[in-house]
């Protein structure tokens, strides 16, 4: 159902204050802008109802300056040769060159969903995931759920450094990979610095996502890197360094929604093989079927031993699983690194670490 241009202004308010503060400045000053402009706020209401998000609008832009790099706005977005910072300039030319396209803007939103594979989010997950992985026996097969492009069903193939208090370095991976990942690690009060397997079996993967993306398209990959913030290209190469890497050894990618196809997206993968899912930043988009999607996992792990490596935001991933745990909600545009085991229908629940959102850093917990 679509929604009103006040709910609209107010995502708008909170991707810049929330989501984008500290990280693009680009960004920030776009989207607060744009929470106080009715025709280019009104721009997301061809949107499919929960999409219609800052990180849309701004994917948008992206995409339609891919295409017109030699128009003046280029020079704010670094992702195509631009340097220039924010200045008095940088709102009057994106607001004008968003509505001379606004056609080609709304048919571009109400078609598409924010597609972000953000690779170095897999330096997250890798603790967690090798973590479930001893406990499971050393082997699994991966179901990442909201995969996009399936990039992070590659983090055994991709290479870690952990940049850790006090100068020291954990390493991870195989020697040899075209993807090498850094990542800060700090301690909050009273955790030990994890121990990191140098490797991980995954014996066999799938993705399952409403809409995969087809690296081999062009087209596709282009949105993929348009959905990536523009004035942070570093983030754009690495993609294109995944997705290269990915070659002719692309994973299964299944069409279909996180509730209803999950369990028989898991039954593509091997019965007899423990079964790790992998989510990030996926659940905030599902809004109310959350408890549902939970409910899929419980029912799955009553049939196979299974694992839930979840990085996503605590209200909307685990409090419903460990509610009142005010110290893993703040601060607000930290996310939270889960590891879930159902034992007889009971959920063993661990928060691991706080992580920033592109996978630069994360504070590990004690246990």
């Amino acid at each position: 159902m679509p929604i009103g241009l006040d709910e609209i202004k107010s995502r708008l308010r909170k991707f810049a204050t929330v989501e984008a503060a500290g990280v693009s400045p680009l960004y920030e000053h776009l989207a607060a802008k744009a929470a106080e402009d009715d025709d280019v706020a009104g721009l997301l209401a061809d949107a499919r109802g929960g999409e219609a998000r800052g990180t849309l609008l701004m994917a948008t832009a992206h995409r339609l300056i891919q295409a017109d790099p030699i128009h003046p706005l280029s020079r704010y977005y670094p992702s195509v040769g631009g340097f220039d910072g924010v200045d008095t300039e940088t709102w009057p030319l994106f607001r004008s060159f968003l509505l001379e396209r606004a056609d080609k803007a709304r048919a571009i939103i109400a078609s598409r969903y924010t597609q972000t594979n953000e690779v170095r989010r897999a330096a997250l997950l890798y603790p967690a995931v090798t973590a479930a992985a001893k406990e499971a026996g050393g082997k699994i097969a991966l179901l990442e759920v909201g995969c996009s492009a399936g990039l992070l069903l590659g983090l055994d193939k991709y290479a870690y450094r952990y940049q850790c208090d006090g100068g020291e370095q954990l390493t991870a991976g195989p020697a040899k990979t075209a993807v090498g990942l850094h990542c800060a690690l700090d301690l909050a009060l009273g955790a030990v610095t994890p121990k990191v397997p140098k490797k991980l079996t995954i014996t066999a993967r799938a993705g399952l996502d409403r809409a995969p993306v087809d690296l081999a398209d062009e087209d596709e990959l282009a949105w993929l890197e348009a959905c990536v913030w523009a004035d942070q290209p570093d983030r754009i190469r690495l993609l294109r360094t995944a997705a290269a890497a990915q070659g002719k050894q692309r994973p299964e990618l299944i069409t279909g929604d996180a509730v209803d196809d999950l369990a028989s997206s898991a039954a593509t993968l091997p019965a007899d093989a423990p079964l790790v899912v992998l989510t990030s930043h996926v659940l905030a988009y599902l809004g109310e079927r959350r408890a549902d999607f939970l409910e899929e996992l419980r029912n799955l792990a009553a049939d196979r031993p299974l694992w839930w490596v979840s990085e996503e935001f605590y209200g909307a991933a685990l409090e419903p699983l460990v509610p009142g745990r005010a110290d893993l909600a703040e601060p607000a545009d930290q996310a939270v690194l889960g590891l879930v085991r159902w034992d007889g229908g009971v959920p063993d629940v661990r928060a691991l670490a706080r992580t920033a959102p592109h996978g630069q850093r994360m504070t590990w917990l004690p246990v």
